[in-house]
């Protein structure tokens, strides 16, 4: 009998704790298009993007006229010309290949230029995050924007407005 009760009692216990957790949601994209550090600071790498595009369109347009040109001029040139010439188009496809790893890449100029702006908001909103559910006792707050699917959220557990007021927006 005192197993029984014992076992009724944990169970009780364990049922109580877990509907005792709270659980929330956030959708980050809404928070941050509401920023307006993050809406000029969007803006800003995408100008550095198009910049950068343009240079490497410019690049790549002369690779290939360079190219053009030495397949309409190749049956007039001797083999120490072409050799010289297929050397300086092959340098200027790994220039260009080069640069575009430069701007581009995983550790590039861009990359760089978004950690330095963007990462700061992000790093606020995460900290405004966890003091909300630190004051809330929340033991998960979950973000619907991005990969996360949330098949059905209930506004009243959206706490997006209050780490917008948080941070001190609206």
């Amino acid at each position: 009998m005192k197993k029984i009760i014992l076992t009724v009692a944990v169970i009780f216990t364990l049922v109580i704790a877990t509907n005792a957790q709270k659980f929330a949601f956030i959708d980050s994209e809404y928070i941050m298009e509401n920023i307006p550090a993050f809406t000029a600071a969007q803006e800003q790498l995408n100008q550095l993007s198009s910049q950068y595009q343009k240079e490497l369109e410019s690049m790549h347009a002369e690779v290939e006229q360079m190219y053009g040109d030495f397949q309409a001029e190749s049956v007039l040139l001797s083999e120490d010309m072409k050799r010289k010439r297929e050397d300086v188009i092959i340098s200027k496809e790994k220039d260009y290949k080069q640069l575009q790893r430069k701007y581009f890449g995983p550790s590039g100029d861009l990359f760089k230029k978004r950690q330095g702006l963007v990462k700061p908001i992000q790093d606020d909103i995460f900290n405004a995050v966890q003091d909300i559910s630190n004051d809330g006792s929340y033991a998960v707050i979950f973000d619907k924007a991005g990969g996360t699917t949330l098949f059905f959220t209930n506004p009243r557990y959206d706490l997006s407005d209050q780490v917008l007021q948080k941070l001190g927006y609206k």
